[in-house]
């Protein structure tokens, strides 16, 4: 089970679905809060839900995401660098089992009146989360639909349940969203505060074959059991896939050599980087004279002159006068008498 910790994964957050459906006649739509790739390394694959999975949702149903509203009372979870490049990121402390207060209520209102005037020419549309994507999310929508767009309470909160997949849980909210009063728009046109662009390169995605030099955290498999060619094989074996696994487009690398080459040998192509070696270079020391062994010297090798009164094939040098000599004698050449 996942480590539910101050620094660790919400708690409860695998129970609920991790992206709702986009509400009927508006356009937002309410999510669960997105987790950095460190928190993602607590999950196992199939509970993992970060920015580019949010993302991959919303154009699965055809849809654009425009604006993202943060309402947790954190900044662990996720940062807006993490959000995609053309998504706007606003960032309202909301602290959890307490209605809202009513100048926190009035930015969540300014936030989508300023997206919805700017973006009036096409249908992106306005995420909001919280922890869970459940209570202050559907606190605040269900609060300005009700305020602003003049929707029924009952039929607004019905109306977030089904489209998110679950109901509101805090009865203090559904008290004061059903019978409290209605919060004044007044100042909805002025500027709150303003948003931040996402700063994500391109989608994992998007790369040519998906191909990484190394597996993810949840890939614990050596690469030669892996699929082949797989999502993550290394560039230098991309000139595998025409021959191995029968690809059709156009080509992308040279051929593989030999085995997988067929047909007879061609000769190596010379390129316009290619050089011819160096000549041999002359030695830069002289050249030693040849010798046998047993063969006897005609000069000294050393430079010196042989030592009298030292056995016949044996060289000394100049000792020291306070030197005692020292020779080496073969044992064949001992006086054993």
């Amino acid at each position: 089970m996942p480590p539910y910790k101050k620094n660790g994964i919400p708690d409860r957050w695998t129970e609920y679905q991790a992206v709702g459906k986009r509400i009927p006649g508006t356009r937002f739509i309410a999510f669960k809060v997105p987790l950095n790739k460190n928190l993602r390394r607590q999950l196992r694959p199939l509970e993992a839900f970060g920015p580019q999975d949010l993302v991959n949702v919303v154009e699965q149903e055809k849809n654009a995401l425009g604006l993202v509203i943060d309402l947790t009372f954190t900044t662990r979870y996720y940062k807006p660098e993490d959000l995609p490049e053309g998504v706007q990121y606003v960032k309202i402390f909301t602290a959890g089992k307490e209605v809202p207060s009513d100048p926190t209520i009035l930015s969540f209102k300014r936030a989508v009146h300023r997206f919805l005037g700017e973006n009036q020419d096409n249908d992106k549309l306005i995420g909001v989360h919280c922890t869970h994507g459940l209570n202050r999310t559907g606190y605040l929508v269900c609060r300005y639909l009700i305020d602003v767009e003049g929707m029924d309470p009952a039929e607004t909160i019905e109306l977030f349940n089904r489209s998110r997949g679950h109901s509101i849980e805090r009865e203090n909210y559904l008290e004061d969203l059903k019978s409290g009063p209605k919060r004044s728009n007044q100042g909805i046109d002025q500027p709150d505060q303003e948003a931040v662009l996402g700063q994500m390169g391109h989608r994992p995605d998007d790369a040519p074959f998906n191909a990484y030099p190394h597996p993810p955290f949840n890939v614990r498999v050596p690469f030669h059991a892996m699929p082949f060619p797989g999502p993550y094989m290394p560039p230098h074996h991309w000139g595998l896939r025409p021959p191995m696994e029968g690809y059709h487009g156009p080509p992308l690398h040279p051929p593989p050599h030999p085995p997988y080459r067929t047909g007879p040998p061609q000769p190596h192509h010379q390129g316009s980087d290619w050089k011819r070696p160096h000549p041999p270079c002359p030695a830069p020391y002289p050249v030693l004279p040849r010798y046998s062994y047993g063969e006897p010297w005609s000069s000294p090798p050393n430079g010196l002159f042989p030592t009298p009164g030292l056995p016949p094939g044996h060289q000394g040098g100049p000792q020291g006068p306070d030197r005692k000599r020292r020779f080496r004698v073969h044992r064949q050449d001992r006086d054993w008498s």
